[in-house]
């Protein structure tokens, strides 16, 4: 097999293409959750489902797409997640029950999951175990432009087309992306990858499991995931159902916060050749911290700029705490980066998932809700502080 080693403008350019599919299945149809609810004659709460069963098969598949992508490369594993992508996608397109939508979005999260492996592999073989974690920060800083015009994309396509045209949408995208990968993106997987045994061999996971420094930054992941899917999935019902805000003003409040993410993880990999990846998760874990203490005195105000204020300052924290700690997650496994890339997205996916879901059966507010998953990370922040996180995440790796 073909290696490439170099790492240049195509290569991060489709590594873009590969990482906008799960927040692209995510983001385009939020605006349009009162339709489906009224479609499907469900509470609202149903519809949330469609992006926690998404999440949670987005980490739950990379169990096995992580080890197939280190046998048999990165290519085949980003178009084959392609094709299972843009099948589920016309499968929810035509979808009459909202049970039929939640069996597609599962799949979808499948197809999704493939394609993050592939290219989180990808950047590890290519740029190492330090610079990683760098580039990692710019292409959430690059995917965060979804957030900022898939709402509007998908206000437009529902009012005009109706909401099964956001799959219609995502089926479409799915055939472009296709047709790049195939002709313009070459093999990374490095010569030296362990391929021995079984694809999905326990052992394979229990190595990358049994290292302290792995479960640390990837438990960290997970719970600053969790903050962002509980913001994005209550945001619909708090600002629209509860506060009466309509499509274009969502969209307006969700875009805003789009924004920040983007400056917010441009920002994060200068913070950290600066400062140092541990001073980055740090000053990440605070701001979360922070941002929920703000988000409860100010949970009593029925306003939507008293929800989104926390929620813009959260953007900061969790573009610090990803960039800083998901390439240190992935630091010691240069030799299965797509066995640990997996792991690392079980713990940020169907982790964050499973919690949020599990979270919203609380009866919680919203606003309460969002305290909640923010302040989950206080142990975090106080393990990072303790000698075992100086041990896990010593101070010299700017």
């Amino acid at each position: 097999m073909q290696v490439t080693t170099t790492a240049g403008p195509r290569l991060i350019a489709l590594m873009v293409v590969l990482v906008l599919f799960s927040p692209l299945a995510i983001d385009i149809y939020l605006p349009a959750f009162p339709a489906i609810a009224d479609t499907f004659a469900v509470d609202v709460t149903r519809v949330q489902d469609t992006v926690t069963w998404f999440m949670f098969s987005l980490g739950l598949g990379q169990l096995l797409a992580g080890p197939l992508a280190d046998r048999f490369g990165r290519r085949p594993i980003a178009l084959g997640g392609i094709t299972i992508y843009g099948l589920s996608a016309a499968l929810a397109y035509t979808a009459q029950s909202l049970d039929l939508l939640l069996v597609a979005r599962l799949l979808q999260g499948f197809g999704a999951c493939a394609t993050s492996v592939a290219a989180f592999a990808a950047v590890r073989d290519s740029f190492g175990p330090e610079k990683s974690g760098r580039m990692i920060s710019y292409l959430n800083g690059a995917i965060c432009f979804i957030p900022a015009l898939a709402p509007l994309l998908g206000t437009w396509l529902t009012h005009v087309f109706g909401w099964r045209s956001n799959f219609s949408f995502m089926a479409g995208f799915a055939i472009v992306a296709g047709a790049l990968v195939l002709c313009l993106f070459r093999e990374t997987r490095p010569a030296n990858t362990d391929v021995s045994g079984s694809a999905i061999s326990l052992s394979r996971y229990l190595s990358v499991l049994r290292e302290p420094m792995f479960l640390f930054h990837a438990t960290l992941c997970m719970l600053s995931m969790s903050v962002i899917l509980a913001y994005v999935t209550s945001a619909p019902v708090w600002l629209m159902m509860e506060l009466g805000q309509d499509m274009n003003q969502f969209t307006v409040w969700f875009g805003i916060n789009a924004g920040l993410n983007i400056i917010a993880c441009m920002v994060a990999p200068r913070f950290i050749d600066r400062f140092g990846t541990r001073k980055t998760l740090n000053t990440g874990l605070l701001i979360l911290v922070v941002a929920g203490g703000a988000m409860l005195v100010m949970s009593h105000l029925h306003q939507a700029w008293a929800f989104m204020l926390p929620i813009f300052a959260s953007s900061f924290g969790f573009a610090f705490v990803l960039g800083s700690a998901a390439g240190k997650a992935l630091a010691p496994f240069g030799d299965r980066a797509g066995t640990a890339a997996a792991l690392l997205g079980l713990f940020q996916m169907s982790g964050a998932g499973a919690l949020v879901s599990l979270t919203q059966r609380l009866d919680l507010t919203p606003p309460n809700l969002m305290v909640l998953q923010m302040w989950l990370l206080v142990p975090g922040l106080l393990l990072l502080w303790s000698r075992y996180g100086k041990r896990w995440h010593a101070p010299a790796t700017a």
